[in-house]
């Protein structure tokens, strides 16, 4: 990579983070204007008052001002984002109304239709059995990409439950994809997916705990459709014996936070779309960590799942630093479970709505939300 091109990654990076930080404050004003907010009625929300939505729409701001500066608009990606812009508007809508699930699929669909028809398609999967072998998908290559698209959207929506949680697990992703398309020599796909790295960096001081707005569906679900397109993009295009596994890395907590939440509620008989207090990161904080801690116990596991994705494309002596640093992370987050299990068999004590046990530094929080 030239002196140029680092240059060009760096700016497209601070363009999107800048927009998205500097537009945030007027976005939580216009949400609190037109109603946009997350009033808490339920078990499975973890604040106890009213929160601003639509903080998506400053990440899609930063994004697409960053992209429309420095990537190449070709037709992959005007579909792309043709299909965001769908997914941005029906997530205003769905942050001030409430739109139902089945009106909400059939857009997503839409959604995703017109970004596949613009070439963002899974033409071909490697056998990860077999080097060298490919199944060609034919005329199921529209259908398999369209439904790729939707689940992975709204994968990173079910994880939006903990201050900081999607977005940090975006940006993490997104950094992933960046290393992996480079790699790949997929430039472009760099460029766009560390635009959306540094918008969401961006947003990341106003969600992190405690969150003074959240992203709501306009945001989670904007970067599940990005994280979809871009991976179809850059990676299931790449014709190696590891292209099947590596988006499945790179997206791998929303994709297996998603799939355990539905066959668990199906295999205990309740509606699998609707939803419950039983993702992983509602079990975290049941197992007596905080918010700060079960978001960065997440962001653990994300990285870790990134650093095989990138060992598994990388050459060379960086493949034994990955794997080195990925083991270490598997150690600190065994380590870290391990020790709150071990503290709650002793009756370590537990807070009405975080249950945990709360640093010092977030007591004084806990206690104005409550008052």
């Amino acid at each position: 990579m030239g002196k140029n091109s680092i240059v060009i990654y760096v700016a497209a990076a601070l363009t999107a983070a800048l927009i998205a930080l500097l537009s945030t404050p007027f976005v939580k004003k216009l949400a609190a204007r037109i109603g946009a907010m997350d009033v808490p009625k339920d078990e499975r929300r973890m604040h106890n008052r009213p929160i601003a939505r639509l903080g998506g729409l400053a990440i899609f701001f930063g994004f697409l001002v960053s992209i429309l500066i420095f990537a190449d608009i070709d037709l992959q990606v005007r579909g792309m984002l043709l299909g965001s812009v769908i997914i941005v508007v029906l997530g205003i809508i769905d942050d001030i109304v409430s739109i139902g699930a089945w009106p909400k699929l059939a857009v997503q669909i839409a959604a995703a239709v017109v970004a596949v028809l613009h070439g963002n398609t899974i033409q071909v999967l490697s056998n990860p059995f077999s080097p060298g072998e490919y199944f060609s998908l034919g005329l199921l290559a529209i259908p398999v990409s369209v439904i790729w698209v939707v689940v992975i959207t709204n994968s990173v929506n079910l994880i939006d439950g903990l201050d900081g949680l999607a977005v940090g697990v975006s940006a993490i992703s997104s950094a992933a994809l960046v290393a992996v398309a480079l790699l790949v020599s997929e430039a472009n796909v760099a460029l766009i997916m560390i635009a959306l790295f540094g918008a969401c960096l961006g947003f990341m001081p106003y969600n992190s705990y405690p969150a003074k707005i959240f992203m709501g569906d306009t945001g989670a679900t904007f970067l599940g459709f990005i994280l979809a397109c871009m991976s179809v993009q850059g990676l299931f295009k790449f014709y190696a014996v590891i292209s099947f596994v590596i988006p499945f890395l790179i997206i791998g907590l929303p994709i297996f936070d998603t799939c355990f939440s539905f066959f668990r509620r199906l295999l205990s008989g309740k509606n699998p779309f609707k939803a419950d207090r039983g993702h992983v990161h509602h079990r975290l904080i049941d197992m007596g960590l905080n918010q700060k801690q079960s978001v960065f116990i997440l962001y653990l596991v994300t990285t870790i799942l990134g650093l095989f994705a990138v060992l598994l494309t990388a050459k060379g002596p960086v493949r034994w630093l990955l794997l080195l640093t990925a083991l270490v992370l598997t150690l600190v987050v065994v380590t870290l479970l391990y020790k709150r299990a071990h503290m709650n068999h002793n009756g370590a004590p537990h807070d009405d709505k975080r249950a945990a046990e709360c640093p010092k530094d977030e007591i004084k929080d806990l206690k104005d939300e409550k008052n």
